[in-house]
């Protein structure tokens, strides 16, 4: 019994190490999830617009209102993060690698909160939105996670990239030609940020699942070797 559970800790620290930066993340949201789930919905509102990236912080403090916005979240939801990461961004730093994929996630997020923002500027600007819309709560990860959902498009071989790539771009733009909200504007920008990512992708292995699939019952039905002569 020690033996089995040593080696499915190594295992899943192997798996740890391929993509740490997903994890240093994930543990971020842990603990921003706990604290949310612990303060009265009365201060909440109020401690989460002091780490948004609304106009106000962005005026004040663009640096800090970048980097919070992306460690907290409305609502204490830590299992579905834990799913989506495991989805989409566990993937990605495990192809790109860490650097790469955090390059995409980082430049998904802030340029596409500035232009959503820039958005919501000129609504407010020429009277189209409400003045209180420079102080809204706007934080999550959901523009980082759009971004490197985007870049994955070329993870796919064949017509695969063509389906994922378009079901995607289907997702995102629905919502916006539905209610065009200034988030989601920044969710398809993060989208189409992330397809600029090409370049990144050049030369990595691309997946085929229905090749996989294939190839993974053909070792099932493949029978063992024979048993290595022992030379006598």
């Amino acid at each position: 019994m020690r033996v089995w559970a040593g080696r499915a800790l190594r295992a899943v620290w192997r798996w740890i190490r391929a993509a740490p930066g997903t994890y240093v993340w994930l543990l971020l949201l842990a603990i921003t999830s706990l604290i949310v789930t612990r303060m009265e919905p009365s201060s909440l509102d109020w401690f989460l617009a002091r780490r948004s990236t609304n106009l106000e912080q962005l005026r004040s403090r663009p640096i800090h209102a970048l980097v919070a916005s992306a460690l907290w979240t409305e609502q204490a939801d830590f299992l579905f993060y834990f799913v989506v990461f495991h989805l989409f961004h566990v993937p990605a730093e495990r192809w790109l690698g860490t650097a790469r994929w955090l390059t995409v996630a980082l430049t998904a997020h802030v340029l596409a909160t500035l232009i959503s923002e820039g958005v919501v500027a000129v609504g407010v600007g020429t009277g189209r939105l409400p003045a209180s819309m420079a102080d809204t709560v706007d934080v999550g990860v959901s523009y980082a996670l759009a971004g490197v959902e985007g870049v994955l498009t070329y993870r796919f071989a064949g017509r695969w990239r063509l389906l994922y790539g378009g079901a995607l771009i289907v997702f995102y733009l629905v919502p916006l030609v539905r209610s065009h909200t200034f988030t989601d504007i920044g969710h398809f920008c993060s989208v189409l940020i992330g397809l600029c990512f090409h370049p990144f992708t050049v030369g990595r292995p691309t997946w085929d699942p229905v090749r996989a699939w294939r190839s993974w019952r053909r070792r099932r039905r493949t029978p063992p070797g024979p048993a290595p002569a022992d030379g006598r």
